[in-house]
């Protein structure tokens, strides 16, 4: 819902002056100005006073305001709950029973002028696609736009956002890079990071930069863009009926920054399968060693959690006991051991709350093995994002898929069925790409090998090479599936110069339908 005019509504209580418009001045009181008695657009107090009159008419009809979140309002009744967020004039609500959310439209209309927009598809640059299993958060627009804003429409697509063979140094002898257009590059990337985990590193990395940015970190940035010129439709997919568990997983990457040798901490957050919060940020003091890392990155990772569960308390679910996962032992040790010795004393004293909240039941350090990191992602880049085993698993185990892959499907030997074609998907490499990464991440590893697969013409971008990263991220994420007899092998047919010979029908995608 979007209220007209929200500013409007708000009363304030300072003494605010305003001169009379030109034009429209008074004859009898040419010298005299108006006192406000409501608030107008470009006042200081307007936000706060809206915020008031809003919040002050929720309280009154049974609403709660979060302990939390003071822009979340919240209404049982029995077993039901009706969830009302607000951005400034903007209202997003749901609710477990239809009634309440047409009760709720029915009484915000009583007092404020409101254009309901149905179902949410769209909100701040985030587009969000509901599904009977699921809900799919993308910012494919936003991409689209950002490229176009800065230049980079027909670049030349680049496989991963960040080079790892070539670190990132302050060039204190490079040209020098426009700082203002360095900067609003920078802030774009950031708010795309809310749905794109995969380019949250990259840009943390350029973004320590914008004081005195130089060519060599323009070039890093664009490699960024041009990595989602080919990525554009990827996002997050938030699944129904699994598990609601509140999981985290601390990394840190020791001596990852360069210039001063200081760590970067990366951590994430899962509500079941469902990615919910993540971070990336570079350690305040000089690690000295892999334990002292991993251990400040875990007390880092804690606050988060500690910040969680109180945020669901407003929900009505509490959290204890939350298992943060760590790949030291040796991390894992310092947190279970009250006892400060001779080799933890130099770490500060800020860092040990996570023993307390560690003996209060509030969370638990778990072992986990390096291969299953998520964490490892907001730590360092990758050779290949889509070569890297480890990296093709953590990518499919956060639920980060293209946006076609929200539609349900499934695998048999030798056939593979999607309920509905992806959009914009062409014969022409990319959309190749596109469907073998859908299917790479439906797939379910069938009784007998894939024995035959067609995609679209090859006529884009460096197509053995982009073609031959992609087998190799097929064949490393899915070996039973790609796995060879000794009467056949995995055969893979490009051919097709339209979209009908690239396998689609009403019906969905079938490889048996075409000749071989």
């Amino acid at each position: 819902m979007d209220v007209k005019s929200a500013f409007l509504y708000g009363s304030i209580e300072e003494e605010v002056y305003v001169c009379q418009l030109p034009g429209f001045e008074n004859p009898s009181y040419p010298d005299r100005v108006y006192k406000l008695k409501k608030a107008l657009y470009g006042l200081h107090q307007a936000p706060r006073a809206w915020y008031d009159t809003l919040s002050s008419y929720l309280l009154e009809n049974g609403f709660e305001r979060g302990i939390i979140d003071k822009t979340l309002f919240i209404k049982r009744k029995k077993k039901d709950i009706l969830l009302v967020q607000i951005y400034v004039d903007d209202i997003i609500f749901g609710s477990t029973r239809d009634n309440m959310c047409k009760e709720f439209e029915e009484l915000m209309h009583q007092r404020f002028k409101m254009s309901s927009m149905g179902e949410l598809t769209f909100f701040l640059g985030l587009q969000v696609q509901q599904k009977s299993d699921g809900i799919f958060i993308c910012q494919s627009k936003y991409v689209q736009d950002i490229l176009t804003k800065f230049g980079f429409s027909d670049s030349k697509p680049a496989s991963t956002p960040m080079e790892t063979h070539k670190q990132i140094t302050a060039d204190l002898e490079g040209e020098d890079m426009d700082v203002h257009h360095y900067r609003s590059m920078i802030g774009s990337l950031m708010y795309l990071t809310a749905s794109r985990p995969d380019i949250m590193f990259p840009v943390c990395v350029c973004a320590r930069f914008q004081v005195r940015p130089k060519q060599s970190h323009y070039q890093a940035v664009k490699r960024i863009f041009r990595y989602l010129k080919g990525q554009s439709r990827l996002g997050l997919w938030y699944p129904h009926d699994l598990s609601f568990d509140l999981l985290e997983y601390s990394d840190s990457d020791l001596g990852g920054a360069n210039l001063d040798r200081k760590s970067t901490s990366g951590g994430c957050q899962f509500l079941g399968a469902r990615l919910v919060s993540r971070q990336c940020k570079k350690q305040t003091t000089v690690s000295t060693s892999t334990t002292e890392a991993e251990y400040i990155a875990a007390a880092s990772c804690c606050s988060q959690v500690l910040w969680i569960q109180n945020q669901m308390l407003d929900y009505g679910i509490t959290f204890l006991h939350t298992p943060i996962f760590i790949d030291n032992s040796s991390a894992i040790s310092i947190v279970n051991n009250p006892v400060k010795n001779s080799k933890t004393k130099h770490i500060e004293i800020r860092y040990h709350f996570i023993r307390d909240c560690n003996e209060k039941k509030l969370i638990q350090v778990v072992k986990v093995h390096t291969d299953n990191q998520f964490a490892d992602l907001f730590t360092k880049a990758f050779d290949d994002i889509y070569s890297s085993t480890q990296c093709i698993t953590i990518l499919k185990d956060i639920n980060f898929v293209p946006a076609a892959l929200t539609t349900t499907g499934s695998i048999n030997h030798r056939s593979i069925k999607l309920s509905s074609p992806p959009l914009g998907v062409l014969p022409t490499l990319e959309g190749s790409l596109d469907l073998l990464v859908e299917i790479f991440c439906l797939a379910e590893a069938p009784s007998t090998p894939l024995v035959s697969w067609h995609l679209g013409p090859l006529d884009n971008y460096s197509s053995k090479v982009a073609m031959g990263k992609v087998l190799d991220m097929f064949t490393l994420s899915c070996p039973a599936l790609c796995a060879k007899s000794e009467s056949e092998d995995l055969c893979f047919v490009v051919e097709g110069v339209d979209r009908s010979s690239v396998g689609w029908s009403n019906e969905g995608f079938d490889p048996d339908v075409l000749p071989s």
